[in-house]
Order: C-alpha cells, then structure tokens, then sequence
C-alpha cells in the first residue's frame, strides 16, 4: 500500500510504500503462488477433458470419429494390459533415445568447435545454414538409400534434426561468452583445456541444456512422422494405421502416448539440466514472481 505523508520541508510530500504481504512473508507468498500454479497446470486440462467427455455424452460430437476420453483410456488400459501397446512404445522410444544421444553429442562438439574457432565457424556455418532449412522428413529418402529399410533411417532422422538445435544453441553459447569471462582466464594463465572447463563449460551450458531440451520435444514429433512412412511398428506407424482401419479410439490411444512420451522426455532433459547447472536461473517461473 503507498501513502503520501506531510514532508518536514514545507510544501513538500512524502511518499512511502509500506510492504506488501511478498516483503512480509516471502515463503508463504511463495507456497501460494507455488500452489496457484499447480492447481492451474491440473486443473486446465482436466476441465478440457471434461468437457470433452460430456460433449460425447450428450452427442455434441460424433464419438465414433472423436471417442470419449473414458473410452480412449478403457482401450489404451487393455491393449496395455494385454501387451499389445507396449512393442510399439518401446520401437519409439528406442529410436529416439539412440537417435537423441547422437545428434546431441554430434551438435555440442561442432557447435563448441565451432564458437571456439571463427575460421571454423565462418567455413562451415553457411553451409549448415543452408542444411537447417531443409525439412527433415525431405531427408528420409536419402537416409534410406544410405541405410536402406529397419532402425538406420529413423534413427538417422531423428539425430539429424536433434543436431541443429544442439548445433545452434552450442555455437551461440559459446560466441555470447563475455570477453571479460576470456581476458581472465587468459590473465590466470589458463590452460586451452583450462579455459574450457573452467570458463566456457560453466558460461554455455545453461544455454546449451535449453537447446537440448526443445530437441526432445522435437525429436518425438520427427520420429511420429517418419514412423507413418517408413516403420512397421512404433506409436506413429500406429496411429495412422489405426486411422486408415477407421479405429480412431486405437489412434487416440497412440495420440495420449507420444503425448505422454514428449512430456516424460523433455521434464528428464530439464531435470539433468537443473542438476548439472544448479548456478543457472531456472527456465520456469515457478515459485517466482
């Protein structure tokens, strides 16, 4: 609350603000507002569904094209329990994990190189520029005829497009370290490796952990797309066989899936990066005002 109060010097006001329930209770203001968004986060989605549920009950909505959330989890409860779901999860998930770990590992290095090094930088970027804006799913056909038919294509397709947004955020990092960070680990003596470890490493990996982690999320849509073309198992060969068979509570089955498989991935990527960096702000405003 601000209140304006007579001054000592004639003519003269005083504004004074008196602190607010933030300045007199920090943690309780802080457990509220922690709260707050919880409750919101649960309760969006779970209204969404809700609605939906009702919309097929009352015939809003044609259920055989748009199923009820009740009859999307009955289905996806008994193909699980029956051990039909889980080979196509796993075909999934093992193609992004391998697929993941290499366009990651692949990204950092050259970005690293690449921030480092600006003779490597100017040789290589325009080059890569012109790469990136290539749709990915284009590059299928040539990954096939390198790989030919099975996990090379897929997996290839999915380190391709992880590799870019690790490349970027890397490279970026590493050029937007401040000089004044250099010039003192220069002035100390440091070591090339020094430097890295002690200077570079610590100033870009926040950045870098970002990168990666929108990387997750893309990586499940690249290898959902790739599965409806060039798979005969996983989550997207599923859903869009599923579609084509007209079974569209096996197709939103598959949907909630890889919903549930983005969500899943991209939190472990945000968790490794709040272990790994606990000196870096946190990329939520959770608990924050």
């Amino acid at each position: 609350m601000t209140t304006t109060t007579p001054a000592e010097a004639p003519g003269e006001d005083l504004l004074v603000r008196a602190p607010g329930p933030q300045e007199l209770h920090p943690d309780r203001t802080r457990r509220r507002r922690r709260t707050l968004e919880l409750a919101l986060a649960v309760a969006v989605p779970l209204l969404l569904v809700l609605l939906w549920q009702l919309a097929a009950d009352r015939s809003w909505i044609d259920d055989r094209v748009y199923p009820a959330p009740s009859t999307i989890l009955a289905d996806g409860w008994d193909r699980a329990a029956d051990g039909d779901l889980w080979p196509d999860v796993w075909a999934t998930l093992k193609r992004v994990l391998a697929g993941y770990a290499i366009g990651t590992v692949t990204g950092y290095l050259l970005g690293l190189l690449m921030g480092s090094i600006s003779l490597i930088r100017a040789a290589l970027e325009p080059l890569l520029d012109a790469l990136y804006v290539v749709p990915k799913l284009a590059l299928l056909p040539v990954f096939l005829n390198m790989f030919g038919l099975g996990e090379g294509p897929q997996i290839a397709l999915v380190a391709a497009t992880v590799f870019f947004f690790v490349w970027i955020s890397t490279m970026a990092a590493v050029v937007s370290v401040p000089a004044g960070h250099r010039d003192a680990g220069q002035v100390f003596g440091a070591s090339p490796w020094q430097m890295f470890r002690h200077v570079l490493l610590p100033a870009s990996l926040p950045a870098v952990l970002v990168g990666a982690r929108i990387a997750a999320g893309v990586a499940v849509l690249v290898i959902v797309a790739s599965e409806q073309i060039a798979a005969t198992n996983g989550l997207g060969h599923l859903i869009f066989d599923a579609r084509a068979l007209f079974q569209n509570d096996v197709m939103f089955v598959g949907i909630v899936c890889v919903a549930v498989l983005g969500v899943v991935f991209s939190e472990l990527v945000r968790l490794a990066g709040r272990f790994l960096t606990p000196w870096a702000p946190r990329d939520r405003g959770r608990g924050q005002s």
